[in-house]
C-alpha cells in the first residue's frame, strides 16, 4: 500500500444489502497497471440492484464491495512495464477486465469472459472511490476537449453502442425506444444519430419523457398505460408510426428495450414488425414467464440481448470528441464523493427527478 496524506473515502455495498462509507487501502500500481484518481463516476442502476437486493443474476455481493463502474480520471502513477500512459494523463475506465485466454476473449468476444474481473461487481471493488488501480489496457485516453464528467458516460454509451450494433439499426427505418432513463436517452439520440426515423421513446413517467422531447426534439413520446395489457399499449405505440396507412410494412423494425422489465419486454414483442427485432439492452429478473413465444415465432421477430460491451471506447470517444453525441445534459444531479451515499439514495429515488447522477471528486492529486 502506498503512505498518502490524504485518505481514500469509498462507497462500500455489504452482503446484508447496506451502505457504508469507509476509507479503503491505496494500492501501488502492479505490472502492466496505473493509479488512478478517480475524478468522476456516475450511478448507475446495477448499483442499486447489488444495494438492494444483492444480485443480478447470477451475480451476487457476497461480502463488502466499493461499488462504481462508470468512470474517468486522471493517472497517478505507472506500473512496471506500461508504456501506453503516463503520470497525468486524463483517462476512460473501461471496467472489466477479462482474462484474455479462454476461446471468447481469443475470438475477440471478451464481453462474455466468464472470469472476467468486473468493477463494482463482488469480489471486484469499483470506482466509488478516490484511488484506485487499473490496467492500463483497459483505460482510455481523453482528447482535450473531452471532460471527466463525459468520461463517465462513456460506460453507458458503450452499452447502448453495442445494442445498436447487434440490432443493427437502419437508415430511415423507425425504431421504438422503450424506457427514458440514462441508457434509454442514450439509445435515443444514438438512434437518431444513426439515422433512424421516425422514433418513439416510451415510459411510466411524464418527466422523463419531457426531458426526452427536449434532449431528442424530433422524437415522439408514449406515456405508457398502466390499465392497458401489452398487446394494447403496443397498438397505441404503433399507431405513431401511422401504420393504419402503410400498412405493416410502417411498424417499427426494430425495438430497443432499455428497462429489462417483463411487461415493457412483452410490449416489445408485440411493437416489432413482422420480421423486426426486438434488442433487449436492460437488465431485468432472472426467469421471465409470460414472453409471447407463437408471436416471436410467427412472425420470425428477432429477440435479442447483449452483455455489456466490446471495442467501443474508441468509437464512443470520437462520438463526443467530434460532438456526434452531447450527452452532457443528461447529468442532472453531482454529488462529492464525501457524499455518495445521498447519490444513492438520490438515484434509487424516481420521486427525485433525477437521469444521470455522478459523484465527483474535486480534491487536488497528492501522490
Amino acid at each position: 500500500m502506498l503512505s498518502t496524506p490524504l485518505p481514500n473515502p469509498s462507497l462500500q455495498v455489504t452482503a446484508d444489502h447496506s451502505l457504508k462509507q469507509v476509507d479503503a487501502p491505496v494500492h501501488s500500481p502492479g505490472k502492466g497497471e496505473v493509479l488512478l484518481h478517480i475524478k468522476a463516476t456516475g450511478v448507475c442502476g446495477s448499483d442499486i440492484h447489488f444495494w438492494r437486493t444483492g444480485r443480478i443474476g447470477s451475480l451476487v455481493v457476497e461480502g463488502d464491495c466499493i461499488l462504481g463502474h462508470e468512470a474517468a480520471g486522471i493517472v497517478l502513477k505507472c506500473g512496471e512495464g506500461v508504456a501506453n500512459l503516463k503520470p497525468g494523463d486524463r483517462v476512460a475506465v473501461e471496467p472489466g477486465v477479462p482474462c484474455g485466454e479462454c476461446f471468447l476473449c481469443l475470438d475477440g468476444r471478451y464481453n462474455l469472459c466468464e472470469d472476467v474481473q468486473f468493477a463494482g461487481v463482488y469480489p471486484y471493488h469499483g470506482t466509488i472511490q478516490r484511488y484506485k488501480t487499473h490496467p492500463s489496457k483497459w483505460c482510455h485516453k481523453l482528447p482535450d476537449n473531452v471532460t471527466y464528467t463525459e468520461g463517465a458516460l462513456l460506460e453507458p454509451l458503450s452499452v447502448v453502442m453495442h445494442g445498436i450494433k447487434s440490432a443493427g439499426l437502419s437508415l430511415g427505418r423507425g425504431v421504438v425506444i422503450c424506457g427514458a432513463g440514462p441508457i434509454g436517452l442514450i439509445a435515443l439520440a444514438a438512434a437518431r444519430a444513426s439515422g433512424a426515423h421516425p422514433l418513439v421513446i416510451t415510459d411510466l413517467e411524464p418527466r422523463r419523457l419531457e426531458f426526452a422531447k427536449k434532449f431528442v426534439p424530433s422524437c415522439q413520446t408514449y406515456l405508457v398505460d398502466k390499465n392497458l395489457d401489452a398487446q394494447a399499449n403496443s397498438k397505441r405505440i404503433r399507431q405513431l408510426f401511422g401504420i393504419e396507412m402503410v400498412g405493416e410494412y410502417g411498424a417499427p423494425e426494430t425495438v430497443l428495450e432499455c428497462t429489462g422489465v417483463e411487461s415493457s419486454v412483452v410490449t416489445a414483442c408485440y411493437t416489432a414488425r413482422r420480421g423486426g427485432t426486438v434488442m433487449v439492452i436492460g437488465v431485468g429478473r432472472e426467469i421471465m414467464n409470460n414472453l409471447p413465444f407463437m408471436h416471436l415465432s410467427l412472425a420470425e421477430i428477432d429477440l435479442k440481448f447483449i452483455n455489456r460491451y466490446r471495442d467501443t471506447w474508441p468509437s464512443g470517444l470520437q462520438c463526443l470528441a467530434g460532438s456526434i453525441l452531447d450527452l452532457k445534459s443528461l447529468v442532472s444531479h453531482t454529488f462529492p464523493l464525501e457524499k455518495a451515499l445521498d447519490a444513492l439514495h438520490t438515484c434509487g429515488d424516481l420521486s427525485n427527478g433525477s437521469i444521470k447522477v455522478q459523484i465527483v471528486d474535486e480534491v487536488e492529486d497528492v501522490l
